[in-house]
């Protein structure tokens, strides 16, 4: 069943309605949500903006939805496509555009032009070195054991450091340079329609500023971006995740609120920091304030405030966690081996696990059960305990983040238990929510 995107607005706000996660599953059809701009929902939201001399994508969605997006805009707009903006090389936001470039070359016209900041140009570089990294982190993330990461991308025509106009056809859309979730974000503003499009720094959710398995996330320049755009007075706010938010006072509301949010993070984890806390300290003593993680969009179903306090402490402070047994540690092996031998066997380690995570003590849980399966890997009864504690600890779980790598270490003991691998077990365990 599909609902009217902005009936899906009116009833986040007003609490009728709560997000289950990044993508709300009713929200499948494009929809003129203002006049002359198509939302053309998906994992990332992709938006036409019509011109009198054709349209402009502001993100281009995933490639696996790339000739739904074509369908449904030219549906909407038969007008050429002229320009493409990238709010940031995420896959999800630069894949949509092969049809439209055939579109184009079918019509003898140009291809549209794609403008993007110039970090781009990088990002799309270290995909190509790391193709094999992020393979494997995207399949655990995403719960994906068929995803194969991509080497080669649709690259842009223009590239910017910190600002850009695009004017064309009565349409004015200015693109302004943040860190945030990436270093080559791109906010985009309609300043004749006070529409803002915040990209990925703004997500309905939490924000994306921890993600235990990507690069580093800039909280204090999200921040600063998020007090920026609340500055600017816009009437709708459309992000290329989760649902619009209708209204200056609640676009403003919105905005202030998860800077809020953000910089209450990165005062707390400063404040350890500067106490001589411990990173593990430090992640027992920094709160989300209770007015703010009541908010539905600022819930953490994709990231976790944990997360972004890990990398608050690695943009100030290192990777050093201040335990000097970290510093040059024993393998995992080594030290679960010794482990064992010392309270009786890795079974001894495993059945303690299971007894603590169906008593809801999931941390202490998993870490014996880690040691348990590394000090013996080949013990089918560790494994099933392993196995076990594990899924009793996705099932708990909100964020996709926490949910995805708890669910891959599930089915790499069930794969041990099989005799296959994580990849092939992954798909019989239960799915995502």
């Amino acid at each position: 069943m599909t609902t009217s995107i902005l009936h899906l607005a009116a009833e986040m706000w007003t609490g009728k309605r709560e997000p289950t996660s990044l993508v709300e599953p009713t929200m499948t059809k494009a929809e003129e949500v203002a006049d002359g701009v198509l939302m053309v929902p998906g994992f990332g939201h992709a938006f036409a903006l019509r011109h009198t001399h054709g349209l402009v994508l502001f993100d281009t969605g995933a490639k696996l939805l790339a000739e739904g997006l074509h369908q449904q805009v030219t549906a909407w707009h038969s007008g050429p496509l002229t320009h493409a903006v990238y709010s940031h090389g995420h896959l999800d936001h630069v894949g949509g555009l092969e049809h439209f470039d055939s579109d184009a070359e079918a019509r003898g016209l140009p291809r549209p032009e794609v403008v993007a900041h110039e970090n781009v140009l990088a990002r799309f570089r270290r995909y190509a070195d790391t193709q094999g990294y992020n393979t494997v982190i995207n399949r655990r993330q995403f719960r994906r054991p068929d995803l194969v990461w991509p080497t080669e991308f649709r690259q842009p025509d223009v590239t910017f450091a910190d600002t850009h106009v695009i004017e064309t056809g009565g349409l004015r859309l200015e693109l302004t340079h943040h860190r945030g979730e990436t270093d080559d974000h791109v906010v985009g503003w309609l300043p004749d329609r006070k529409i803002l499009l915040p990209g990925d720094l703004f997500l309905g959710v939490a924000p994306n500023a921890g993600n235990p398995q990507k690069v580093q996330r800039y909280p204090v320049d999200w921040a600063a971006a998020l007090r920026w755009m609340a500055s600017l007075g816009a009437e709708m706010l459309l992000g290329s995740h989760g649902i619009p938010v209708v209204g200056a006072d609640h676009v403003r509301e919105a905005l202030q609120n998860t800077a809020r949010y953000l910089e209450t993070l990165v005062d707390q984890t400063l404040a350890c920091l500067n106490d001589g806390a411990t990173l593990a300290e430090t992640l027992h003593r920094v709160r989300v304030p209770g007015d703010l993680a009541t908010l539905h969009y600022l819930q953490p179903l994709y990231d976790e405030p944990e997360f972004i306090v890990r990398n608050v402490w690695r943009q100030f402070g290192g990777w050093y966690d201040g335990n000097p047994a970290h510093l040059k540690p024993a393998t995992d092996e080594a030290l679960a081996t010794e482990l064992a031998a010392l309270s009786g066997g890795a079974q001894v380690l495993a059945g303690r696990a299971l007894e603590l995570a169906q008593a809801g003590s999931h941390r202490l849980a998993c870490h014996l059960a880690q040691f348990a399966g590394d000090a013996a890997p080949d013990d089918r009864a560790v494994h099933t305990a392993r196995a076990e504690v594990y899924a009793l600890r996705a099932a708990q779980e909100r964020s996709t983040m926490s949910n995805g790598i708890f669910t891959w270490a599930e089915a790499e003991s069930r794969g041990v238990l099989a005799g296959t691998d994580a990849m092939t077990e992954l798909i019989t365990v239960t799915p995502p929510r």
